[in-house]
């Protein structure tokens, strides 16, 4: 078997450093999710009072590890695995929302996972990282619609759609264009060069 055979078998296997940087990704991620909750937790009720589904445009900041943690390590689970640790860690930090974070991070995650793997994890442009993005807020959407323990389980099917499709521009604009410029910014400056994302800042934008 040739070394291009080889190469190209082993290309999306995880190495330690992919799963060390992800846990670091996931653990910041948690960080972010506890701190975007108190935010949004005061920002929300002049939404609510205006129109309840609007708080849906909040949801993007919980949604960043899923695509970053992708845009980053490159590799088959990364969306995943880092917005379900990202839920642990906001969880064991005292999450208001309780134990459905999990089920919450596992669900986002599961959304920017598979719009990646639709491309078979080749590409990581903007409209890639905005669709990732917009398809883990789809994913939000519908779990805190129709899941049993749904905050807004109550709202009207016409409130419900409206909600999902916040969501979905929050988690498309937040989680996937920050993601996307972020991972551009890191690239600029070096710390990106153990992975395939280290020439992210000169890759095409739309290509």
């Amino acid at each position: 078997m040739s070394t291009a055979v080889i190469k190209k078998s082993t290309t999306k296997s995880w190495r330690v450093v992919d799963i060390v940087v992800a846990a670091l990704l996931a653990i910041t991620g948690g960080i972010i999710f506890w701190a975007w909750s108190q935010g949004a937790a005061a920002v929300s009720a002049p939404m609510n009072a205006v129109y309840p589904p609007l708080t849906g445009l909040l949801a993007g900041g919980w949604m960043i590890p899923a695509v970053l943690g992708m845009l980053i390590i490159r590799k088959p689970g990364a969306a995943l695995f880092c917005e379900t640790i990202a839920a642990t860690g906001e969880l064991f930090m005292g999450s208001q929302y309780g134990a459905s974070v999990l089920f919450s991070g596992f669900v986002q995650g599961l959304g920017a996972e598979i719009l990646f793997a639709i491309f078979v994890y080749r590409k990581f442009n903007l409209p890639v990282a905005l669709l990732a993005g917009a398809a883990a807020g789809f994913f939000c959407g519908l779990n805190d619609s129709f899941a049993p323990w749904g905050w807004n389980i109550a709202y009207s099917g016409g409130d419900k759609l409206a909600y999902i499709v916040f969501t979905a521009i929050s988690g498309a604009i937040i989680a996937g264009g920050l993601s996307w410029l972020a991972t551009r910014g890191l690239a600029k400056t070096g710390v990106l060069g153990a992975f395939a994302s280290r020439k992210a800042a000169t890759e095409p934008v739309f290509a």
